[in-house]
């Protein structure tokens, strides 16, 4: 692929990433965020072939980067998600100060 042709694609592809996260609401971002794990996931497999294909050092280094990044992704992907259940999880009480007491007096 022509030098050019690949910068044109990469600077689309910031631009269009840039517009399409502004316009996405806060409350649709973290389900959005845990769907995209299999995407990351499909990217680990790729930059793992890349890294693994042995091309030249440049490549194995750029196949690393990308696993690196990825898996920071996925983790952090599913970290987010997993704070996103247990928000909707039943909710623990507190005993009340009165609560307390009696069960302080009892033991």
């Amino acid at each position: 692929m022509d030098l050019l042709i690949a910068l044109t694609l990469f600077v689309l592809a910031v631009f269009l990433g840039v517009e399409l996260i502004t316009k996405v609401p806060p409350t649709l971002h973290t389900p959005l965020m845990s769907g995209s794990n299999a995407i990351s996931g499909i990217t680990i497999v790729g930059a793992l072939l890349a890294a693994g294909a042995g091309h030249s050092t440049f490549t194995a280094m750029l196949g690393f980067i990308a696993v690196t990044l990825a898996m920071i992704n996925v983790v952090g992907g599913f970290l987010v998600t997993h704070r996103m259940l247990h928000m909707f999880g039943p909710k623990r009480r507190r005993p009340t100060s009165t609560q307390q007491k009696t069960t302080e007096g009892q033991s």
